[in-house]
């Protein structure tokens, strides 16, 4: 599969619309934007593009028009009053078009991104590539340093994509809600929540892009016993951001109920829940195949 037959899909449905979008930046976004998209908004001033890697790093070079939000600067104070004064901070309001992107294979974007939405700015999008592939591509980029007049946004709480610890405790119960870990296998192996299925990261990312095809993703769920109609819950090792990027891989295959816990297993243990490890694990545990 070739990186043109990935994005063909996202490609047409996102063009058709896009011949009005001028500057009133409410061109509606799918999940994963892909490269021709992007570059026809930026040209038409029909987007907000935010750069998710360290300050030095965009400093250096970035896509145009772009602006810095370091994942830590988030992470400071992960509370949706804190992102809502982010997101009018870089000049964004309501129904503006928002397209994120990194240099980690999508896993730092897809954090800022649903922290967005959790925030209720729906029309944020992941770009379908890192800014190195962007590179590689010749493709065009700067080095201004850009800001933006302060923007007035509402705050809707997205309770819907959001888990804490006391709701995945009691979902580990249920029969109809999933625990998927996004850690690599022997992580998983260590020790993880009750009951969860190890689904680790890697399996959704793709030569050239950040996340396989949906065809494909809903093929490797289905094959690990996974229902598109189970309400699913993602969690990793510390701060949202492997669970975050296989958050958008699930929602990208169709399913409509997950939820991340986006603070994870690291405040699972620090909270004295109960763990699960498999002591005499061999080889092929090893295999999330």
């Amino acid at each position: 599969m070739t990186l043109e037959q990935n994005e063909s899909t996202s490609k047409t449905d996102s063009q058709e619309n896009i011949v009005e979008i001028g500057k009133n930046h409410n061109f509606q976004l799918p999940i994963i934007c892909d490269v021709d998209t992007l570059r026809m908004l930026i040209r038409k001033e029909g987007v907000r593009v935010v750069d998710v890697r360290k300050t030095e790093e965009y400093q250096q070079e970035h896509i145009p028009n772009a602006v810095s939000l370091p994942l830590s600067r988030l992470l400071e104070n992960d509370t949706p009053p804190s992102t809502l004064d982010i997101l009018q901070n870089l000049g964004i309001s309501d129904k503006m078009t928002v397209e994120i992107y990194n240099n980690t294979f999508g896993a730092l974007a897809a954090r800022v991104a649903w922290s967005f939405q959790y925030v209720g700015h729906a029309n944020t999008a992941l770009l379908v590539m890192t800014f190195n592939q962007w590179k590689n591509l010749g493709l065009e980029t700067e080095t201004k340093i850009n800001s933006f007049p302060l923007k007035k946004h509402s705050l809707i709480i997205n309770h819907r994509i959001h888990a804490d610890a006391s709701y995945v405790e009691a979902a580990k119960d249920q029969p109809n809600k999933i625990l998927v870990d996004s850690r690599e296998r022997l992580n998983f192996l260590t020790e993880h929540i009750p009951k969860a299925k190890n689904i680790p990261y890697t399996m959704f990312r793709y030569n050239g892009i950040i996340l396989r095809s949906p065809e494909d993703i809903k093929r490797y769920i289905e094959n690990r016993g996974i229902s598109i109609d189970a309400e699913i819950i993602t969690y990793c090792g510390s701060v949202g951001t492997l669970s975050g990027l296989t958050y958008y891989a699930l929602k990208l295959a169709g399913i409509v109920n997950v939820k991340l816990y986006s603070k994870s297993f690291r405040e699972w243990k620090s909270l004295g829940k109960p763990k699960e490890e498999f002591k005499d694990a061999n080889y092929w545990d090893l295999s999330a195949d």
